[in-house]
């Protein structure tokens, strides 16, 4: 153990981590946190449950990071997915896997994550102050110590992880790239990723609310050319579109708008199986208009939608529909048409794209190439996943790499 100070900056997922292996090492830690809890985010990803990793293959994982996977070598081969589960287990936390390989734990709460973690990040030599950083104190390119709003705290090393600049509730205010900034690091242009998108037409705020399960989402350019496809699940809101499916597609798509979107409402049917079932849902209500002929077909409130949009008379009996009627509102069944104009704020996303350049930190340490003794941990380097649990493993690796480091 050395007999240095460190400070860390922020109490997230990639704080906590990297509190956990400095305890061991250096004879003071400080953690400064500028919330009344720690780990705020953490408790509400995952709709509370905390998709804590996923159990793919590491080499896997640079697949699934589209920005600067190569940067995260050394830190996700360092402290891996299996590495995360074997130490969540030591601490309580058994996980299972779910669909898509996605880990969280096996009672289904975010909290037991964190209090888990939180336990990790404990010890005598860890101080935990309710603090604000406001600066970084650095002199002949060192650090020095870290100002904050309860005075100056000498400190041999920092390492900030104070996360993005989504869901700014949680505290991700983006201040952690002001610091950064200051000490001459370069911020890559923040933008909201794995984040709900807005649609130009208006019919989305009549199907507000309505979850649509196993239905096949694509996106594509306005010329045509495929962007994106997925499968799972996705809702209607007042301004657009959401879901795990759409929030994938948004990091996928980053600024590909405006696009076109089509829903298959059943991707299990081809075109000659649908077609049987509504003809045979025509026949059992033929006396019914067309309005109350697909409810045993489609969920209530999209049907108005869809008959709209295939441009048939809903009070139409279903006797009298004609042929060419049918395979319209068929081909509105499978390709159900919508006009993505672009993504809602980055306070509603999950994830903050953008951050410090990569090409400033050493990938085998964290550490600043500009400021000795600065390291960087999580959202607000310049890194970011699809959903699956990639994102936060990313945070718990670079934490770990920047607590063994600092």
């Amino acid at each position: 153990m050395t007999d240095k100070t460190v400070v860390v900056i922020g109490g997230g997922a990639a704080g906590l981590m990297a509190c956990g292996r400095l305890k061991e090492r250096v004879k003071k830690v400080i953690l400064l946190e500028k919330n009344d809890i720690l780990g705020k985010k953490l408790r509400i990803t995952g709709k509370g449950r905390c998709n804590v990793t996923n159990a793919a293959p590491i080499s896997e994982f640079f697949e699934n990071i589209p920005t600067n996977s190569k940067f995260l070598y050394s830190a996700l081969n360092n402290f891996t997915n299996i590495d995360l589960i074997e130490l969540l287990k030591e601490l309580g936390v058994p996980t299972k896997t779910e669909r898509g390989a996605r880990v969280f734990p096996e009672s289904d709460k975010a909290r037991d994550v964190l209090e888990a973690l939180t336990k990790f990040a404990k010890g005598k030599n860890v101080q935990i102050l309710r603090a604000k950083a406001s600066g970084i104190i650095s002199e002949n390119g060192a650090v020095l110590g870290v100002e904050t709003d309860k005075g100056i705290i000498k400190a041999d090393s920092v390492i900030l992880a104070t996360g993005g600049a989504s869901y700014r509730l949680t505290g991700s205010d983006g201040y952690g790239y002001k610091i950064a900034e200051t000490l001459g690091h370069t911020i890559v242009p923040i933008k909201p990723s794995l984040v709900p998108l807005t649609a130009k037409e208006n019919w989305t705020k009549e199907l507000m609310g309505l979850t649509l399960k196993n239905v096949s989402v694509s996106f594509f350019s306005e010329n045509g050319k495929k962007l994106y496809s997925d499968f799972g699940e996705m809702l209607f809101t007042h301004f657009g579109i959401s879901g795990p499916v759409v929030l994938s597609a948004s990091a996928h798509l980053r600024d590909k708008y405006p696009c076109k979107v089509h829903i298959d409402l059943k991707p299990a049917l081809d075109n000659a199986a649908l077609d049987k079932r509504i003809l045979r849902d025509f026949e059992k209500f033929q006396k019914k208009h067309l309005i109350n002929s697909l409810e045993e077909l489609l969920p209530k409130s999209v049907i108005p939608v869809i008959i709209r949009l295939a441009g048939v008379n809903p009070h139409k009996e279903t006797s009298n529909i004609s042929k060419e009627e049918r395979k319209a509102v068929l081909s509105v069944i499978k390709a159900l048409p919508l006009t993505v104009t672009g993504t809602r704020p980055i306070d509603e996303a999950i994830i903050t794209s953008g951050g410090v350049r990569v090409s400033e930190i050493n990938p085998k340490t964290m550490e600043s190439k500009l400021v000795k003794g600065l390291y960087f941990a999580g959202e607000i380097i310049d890194v970011d996943a699809y959903t699956g649990g990639f994102n936060l493993q990313i945070a718990f690796s670079t934490g770990i790499l920047a607590g063994e480091n600092a």
